[in-house]
Parts: structure tokens; C-alpha cells; sequence
């Protein structure tokens, strides 16, 4: 988490911090009230068919992501989830704490960030800072703001 909170720090972003038990779906989130801060966008971490692209889908958890459609946006063969270990390898993440903050431990920016578009709109956004015991809200610029730092390669989608 610190060093997450150290970028953002280091980036003069604004954001508040809220500390609170773990999560790890949508309904314990609910259950805490965090969701009512703002939006706390659904985080996914997948692999292609052969497990040469990584991506990072951010998207509305009030959606269902249609992985065909959006298979077919990105350019991609098959998408599936990325197993633990390779979530590890390539965000530091663990499961129940995968966030955009995970770019941080992605040196190798190969880790592609799929945002759906529609949470452009959004005024404040929840993320896990890489564990799942706190959230950090942030505006969206400061959230761009923060990938734009990070490297990654970045893509709008429909979701």
C-alpha cells in the first residue's frame, strides 16, 4: 500500500484514503458503504489464449463484460483470467487486491490498461492501493494522471 500512496504523494495527486477490513467482492463493499463515496470500478486481470498479452480491464461493475466483444475490440485471440502467478509476476498483485495501482510493479509496461469509457464520467473512483484493506479515492484526472505515469499502454473500450 505505501507505495502506491508514495506516488500518488510524489505525483501530487489528491486523494483520500479509507483503511477498513478485506474485501473481495462487490457485495462486502456494498456492505461497508464504500460504494456510496463513489465509484468503485470492477478490476480484471486476463491473459490472451497463448498467454503473451496481459491486460488489465478496468471497467463498471454494474456491467457484464462480454469477453468476446471485448476480445474482438482489443485485437486479441481468446481472453481468460491470468492465474494467480501470473498476476504476481506481472502486477505484484494478489488475488482480491487487483487494481490500477498494480501498474507501479509492472517495469516491463507490458500489462495493457482496458478502460471502459463509460466511467470517463465518473467524479471519484475507488481502487484497492494493492491490498484489499483499504481504498483510495481519486478524481478521474488524478487517476489519469497516475496511469499516464506508469507507461502502460492505455485503451478505451465499450465494455
Amino acid at each position: 500500500m505505501n507505495e502506491a500512496i508514495e506516488r500518488l504523494n510524489a505525483l501530487g495527486i489528491e486523494y483520500e484514503l479509507d483503511e477498513h477490513e478485506a474485501v473481495f467482492t462487490m457485495e462486502e463493499i456494498s456492505a461497508l458503504g464504500l460504494d456510496k463515496k463513489g465509484m468503485m470500478p470492477v478490476n480484471l486481470f486476463l491473459r490472451d489464449y497463448k498467454g503473451k498479452r496481459h491486460f488489465l480491464v478496468i471497467h463498471d461493475g454494474g456491467k457484464h463484460t462480454d469477453l468476446t466483444k471485448l476480445r474482438e475490440q482489443i485485437g486479441c485471440t481468446r481472453l481468460s483470467f491470468g492465474s494467480d502467478e501470473r498476476l504476481r509476476k506481472h502486477l505484484g498483485l494478489t488475488p482480491g487486491s487487483v487494481s490500477p495501482f498494480g501498474l507501479i510493479n509492472n517495469a516491463a509496461h507490458d500489462v495493457e490498461l482496458v478502460v471502459d469509457g463509460s466511467i470517463r464520467s465518473r467524479e471519484r473512483l475507488g481502487f484497492h492501493p494493492n491490498v484489499n484493506t483499504a481504498t483510495v479515492w481519486v478524481s478521474w484526472e488524478g487517476f489519469m494522471k497516475f496511469v499516464e505515469a506508469c507507461g502502460n499502454p492505455v485503451r478505451f473500450v465499450e465494455c
